[in-house]
């Protein structure tokens, strides 16, 4: 147990003596270790600096670039592919209601008066949400044009996972394999929807459990 000595506290028998002189010499001794491992990690400092101070270089300029790359090009470029997209939209929209619809989707896929078309979105704003989703406008397009090739092609590389059209995407895919008699992948789409479609409905119960517990 330690003991604690009021100041100017002077030892008194042999005893005490001897315990201070302990108490001295393993306060010294942490205090040399402790100067012993900062020497040594002063050491390897210094011996090392140029190598960290690469790393910490390096590290910055990734960072510094990310950062650069998000505010001065993708951020432009996704403002500029979401105007480029607005009139394919449009025509794709028309072709879901029209009676004679192929036009329009090919108007979609191939652009007119002058914008670009789904197909040019993907081609030249491919890393975009606006790209994204084109793919999947462009699936669904040939999909109902009966070009079930192409609409695998693009519904198989749009990405979902948290959009709204992510599980009609999974279906409308499906439906594609299906005419091309292809029901084991048919079955394995259905899987994955119906996957999403639990995991989904039980982050929904959770939150839903929440609410009504406030």
């Amino acid at each position: 147990m330690a003991t604690y000595k009021k100041r100017g506290y002077k030892p008194t028998t042999k005893v005490e003596k001897q315990e201070e002189i302990v108490d001295e010499s393993a306060t010294a001794e942490v205090f040399n270790t402790l100067d012993e491992g900062a020497s040594k990690t002063e050491a390897w400092v210094e011996k090392n600096q140029k190598v960290i101070l690469g790393f910490v270089g390096a590290v910055a300029i990734c960072v510094l670039g990310y950062l650069a790359f998000e505010q001065f090009i993708q951020k432009p470029k996704e403002l500029e592919a979401s105007n480029e997209i607005y009139q394919a939209q449009k025509y794709y929209e028309q072709a879901l209601t029209a009676d004679v619809a192929d036009s329009l989707y090919l108007r979609s896929l191939n652009g007119g008066q002058g914008k670009l078309g789904m197909l040019d979105i993907i081609n030249e704003y491919g890393g975009t949400d606006a790209g994204n989703m084109a793919k999947y406008y462009a699936g669904v397009s040939y999909l109902n044009m009966n070009d079930y090739s192409n609409a695998i092609k693009y519904l198989d590389d749009f990405n979902g996972e948290g959009t709204v059209v992510g599980p009609v995407a999974k279906g409308a895919l499906g439906d594609a394999f299906v005419q091309l008699n292809q029901k084991k992948m048919r079955l394995s789409i259905m899987r994955k929807q119906l996957q999403w479609l639990i995991m989904n409905f039980l982050h929904l119960s959770f939150y839903l459990k929440l609410v009504l517990q406030l």
